[in-house]
């Protein structure tokens, strides 16, 4: 028997790959999926089950195209309805995969067709569960982001996922290993950890929502406290996997058009698409594209896409440095946006060569921040951090404005002064900046390293505020 967790950073997922005597089966699959048929090939092994824990809101899922390129079984557990062909499992159905047995435990509460799937090993032991968004390390999964719930409340389905955790999960031994779908950094829960396999005894010993003397009226409102808008391309996202999507090695090459400056602008004028620049935040604050968005490779790359860019249907066109356009349509097509039209050729450097106008992000280093404070201590300050980040600790006089929601809030900011624009190291600033001036608003200068560096200024800073309704 072999397990392998697949661990895709950018988006904080765990897909999964398990074979048994020459067969496999893949667990939440990214939408690139050549990594699991190689995988397979090498092993001289048939990929025989695509499992799904639920209809993933924060990505595209690879099971669509993996069953048609391998004739593999799609299966989701109860409630589960979709478009293509699939095995819709009952409760605690067995499947035999090689020697050992994968089993579905319905565990609804994320969503309704959440399901936990448990495999036994060759000695029918209770070997791991692969908990998708139903059980995180340190945390479960939100329970505001299941479709079409009907006349079910958030509250009802944290009701189902407390009872879901009791009935089918807390049961099974302490030895049992836990496989989420997600770590810390996805959107899909509010206090995942950094590990991303742990023991079930552990979780049960330190997961606030696994604490035995736990009542269900405190898990629910545990759960729903605090909870922020959920990103909107997420319902986009759970259309895609419910009813298909196009092949990727046919959305990289549509997108991999190579555009001339003067091919580039006329596409951006007559299409309007989204000009999105992909390189670092330094390389887009020293020269870009007027009206030209960043949201750089180097970070989170395709969750800020969808948080800001909201519509997965939008054209795109690409501004990046050499050798970057194939990784880039990649992980945009993670999260549904499949729309990329092409993208400059040359880059920046063409760009210049051919005359046409560039712009720039005023940034300065943290000491002449550190200056200007001193010297007029009523110049306005915006952090685009998050708000826990920002109620934690932050500058005195600052401002709170995450980048989540900065387009909803423009008129906050001067319109006749210079202000300064921070987050936490200088990526979503960056950001920031970048939608700021593509909105007409250029009386910005970031701050270089962001908070990290200012804390290191010895700026004043305050440790805790009430939080703001942003």
């Amino acid at each position: 028997m072999k397990i392998e967790q697949i661990y895709t950073g950018c988006l904080a997922q765990g897909a999964y790959y398990i074979e048994s005597n020459g067969e496999v089966a893949i667990i939440d699959p990214l939408r690139e999926v050549q990594t699991y048929l190689d995988k397979a090939d090498k092993n001289e092994a048939k990929i025989k089950y695509i499992f799904e824990t639920h209809f993933h809101a924060d990505f595209v899922s690879g099971h669509v195209t993996l069953a048609e390129r391998t004739g593999g079984e799609i299966v989701y557990g109860p409630n589960a309805s979709t478009s293509f062909k699939s095995t819709i499992a009952t409760d605690g159905q067995v499947f035999k995969l090689g020697n050992i047995t994968i089993t579905a435990l319905h565990t609804p509460g994320h969503t309704m067709e959440s399901t936990t799937y448990l495999l036994k090993d060759e000695n029918g032991k209770d070997h791991a569960i692969f908990s998708g968004d139903t059980l995180f390390l340190g945390d479960v999964g939100r329970p505001d982001l299941a479709q079409k719930m009907g006349s079910l409340t958030i509250e009802d389905l944290a009701g189902f996922l407390f009872d879901s955790l009791r009935n089918k999960i807390m049961p099974l031994a302490d030895d049992v290993i836990v496989y989420p779908a997600h770590g810390a950094g996805s959107a899909c829960g509010k206090n995942m950890m950094k590990e991303t396999v742990d023991t079930l005894g552990n979780q049960k010993s330190m997961n606030y929502a696994l604490r035995a003397d736990m009542t269900k009226e405190e898990f629910i409102k545990e759960l729903t406290d605090g909870l922020l808008p959920p990103p909107a391309y997420f319902p986009l996202n759970v259309k895609l996997n419910k009813e298909g999507y196009e092949d990727i090695d046919k959305v990289i090459a549509k997108g991999q058009h190579a555009l001339s400056p003067r091919e580039f602008e006329i596409a951006a004028n007559e299409t309007e698409a989204i000009m999105l620049d992909v390189r670092s935040e330094q390389s887009f604050a020293k020269e870009h594209i007027p009206r030209s968005i960043f949201i750089g490779l180097n970070g989170s790359f395709a969750p800020w896409v969808g948080a800001l860019i909201k519509d997965i249907n939008l054209p795109i066109l690409l501004i990046m440095d050499d050798n970057q356009a194939e990784e880039a349509i990649i992980r945009l097509s993670r999260v549904g946006f499949d729309n990329v039209i092409g993208y400059l050729k040359g880059g920046l450097e063409a760009w210049k060569t051919a005359g046409k106008e560039i712009d720039t992000v005023v940034s300065v280093p943290v000491s002449k921040f550190k200056e200007s404070l001193e010297s007029n201590p009523g110049r306005k300050v915006i952090d685009v951090r998050k708000v826990s980040e920002f109620t934690s600790e932050h500058v005195q006089s600052a401002e709170n404005i995450p980048l989540s929601v900065i387009n909803e809030h423009l008129s906050a900011l001067p319109q006749n002064e210079d202000f300064f624009i921070h987050c936490a190291g200088g990526y979503r600033s960056i950001i920031a900046s970048s939608i700021l001036k593509s909105r007409g608003i250029h009386n910005i200068i970031d701050v270089q390293g962001g908070f990290d560096a200012i804390k290191k200024e010895d700026i004043a800073v305050s440790n805790f505020v009430c939080p703001s309704t942003l």
